[in-house]
């Protein structure tokens, strides 16, 4: 197989050897293997990257984050997970970004209701992603940004926020949330939907009281998000004459940047990857 094409400005390594020595496999949640002899693993040299404790209400709450060794203050992005949690691909997307010259923080989300990578399908996992409420979520990160500050190793003052899949809803919804926020950047998030008591709001409803810009990136053969809603979210942006918007990638599945999956594209994520670090630089997240 042809060696995986790196993504701008990154330290990639194909991670089809340490797969097959066993080494990575171990890191990926149950419900997603076998996992792609594709997968992507990021070189640690020059980062600190590992699991800290975030205090938060209602207990501490694990989160992997990674940054470069040499400094301090440095740009937090906040990364947040699929419904798989925050496994190998979610720990290397920090360390990319660590790789950068970011603070790149995920924190595990899902937590206090289960430990989702140890789930072994889909069907396992989204009766308990049910039960996260998004108030929850959304003081969690908020937890999360404080513990980058207060470590004294991230700068608040230029936070961002990125998230695939279920991570892309949140994004939009965090950007809605927190006034600090610089911007976001959402990867394939769904943005209508069924309004419950614990998740009674979609991106589509909040497009007003977005905070911060938000960039939507999105597959143009997604099999969960209707292109019609994405057109719907298009249209309301520009009605409501907001700077956010969102960049559809024609002919490309869901999950095209998950490089640990069949439905990985490498040039849609490498395309995407450059216009996710332009919004982050013309946003003042650098």
């Amino acid at each position: 197989m042809a060696p995986f094409p790196s993504l701008p400005g990154t330290d990639l390594r194909l991670g089809r050897r340490e797969l097959l020595l066993g080494g990575a496999a171990a890191g990926f949640a149950l419900a997603v293997r076998p996992v792609a002899a594709s997968t992507v693993t990021t070189a640690t040299q020059g980062l600190t990257a590992g699991w800290v404790s975030v205090p938060a209400a209602g207990g501490a709450v694990r989160a992997y984050r990674a940054r470069p060794v040499k400094g301090s203050g440095f740009p937090v992005v906040l990364v947040v997970q699929e419904i798989f949690g925050v496994h190998a691909y979610i720990q290397d997307v920090c360390r990319r970004l660590a790789q950068l010259g970011y603070l790149a923080i995920a924190p595990s989300l899902f937590d206090r209701q289960g430990d989702v990578t140890q789930l072994p399908d889909i069907p396992s996992i989204l009766p308990l992603v049910a039960t996260v409420p998004d108030a929850q979520v959304m003081a969690d990160l908020d937890a999360t940004a404080a513990w980058a500050a207060a470590s004294g190793e991230g700068d608040v003052a230029r936070l961002g926020i990125t998230g695939f899949c279920w991570g892309g809803r949140i994004t939009w919804l965090y950007a809605a949330h927190n006034p600090k926020l610089r911007a976001g950047v959402a990867w394939y998030g769904r943005l209508v939907g069924q309004a419950t008591a614990l998740q009674p709001l979609f991106p589509i409803d909040l497009i007003a009281k977005l905070k911060a810009p938000v960039l939507g990136l999105y597959a143009g053969q997604d099999d969960g998000i209707p292109n019609e809603s994405v057109q719907q979210m298009q249209t309301a942006l520009k009605a409501a004459g907001s700077p956010s918007r969102i960049e559809v990638f024609p002919g490309v599945p869901h999950g095209f940047h998950a490089d640990y999956r069949p439905t990985y594209r490498a040039a849609a994520a490498a395309a995407g990857w450059t216009q996710m670090r332009a919004w982050f630089r013309a946003n003042g997240v650098v």
